[in-house]
């Protein structure tokens, strides 16, 4: 048997191990936190899912234009070459039918930087949003 040293010693030393108890509670705790969720999800409606499918409009499928700076005079625009004075003429249209108005811009070695640039400006003024630029 233990005494107390703080009360002179003349009572025996009643702790309680409060772990148990603890660890306990907080399991319970992370029980409610988890069940919680499924009481309100408890169904899924699969007709209502049905009705609301058939109503969605169908997206159209975002092609990837892709420009790659040839030479000083000449890019290729989706597999097409064209001269870089028609960019412009070439790239609204495509940009016009794009659904996320983007553009992929590559170069090949040994083209100038005020070329590349320049291709860049014509993409930003035919409407580009995004604008990727790859190595080639």
């Amino acid at each position: 048997m233990s005494f107390n040293k703080w009360n002179g010693g003349s009572q025996p030393g009643c702790e309680v191990n409060m772990t148990p108890l603890i660890d306990v509670a907080l399991v319970l705790v992370v029980m409610l936190l988890v069940a919680t969720p499924l009481a309100f999800e408890s169904r899924i409606d699969v007709r209502q899912a049905a009705q609301t499918g058939r109503k969605a409009e169908v997206e159209k499928k975002s092609e990837r234009i892709e420009i790659i700076v040839l030479s000083e005079d000449s890019v290729r625009v989706n597999r097409s070459t064209i001269a870089r004075s028609k960019l412009m003429g070439v790239l609204g249209p495509l940009l016009s039918s794009s659904v996320d108005r983007g553009v992929m811009i590559g170069c090949e070695p040994g083209v100038t930087h005020g070329a590349f640039v320049d291709v860049l400006d014509q993409a930003k003024l035919c409407g580009a949003t995004e604008i990727a630029v790859f190595e080639r």
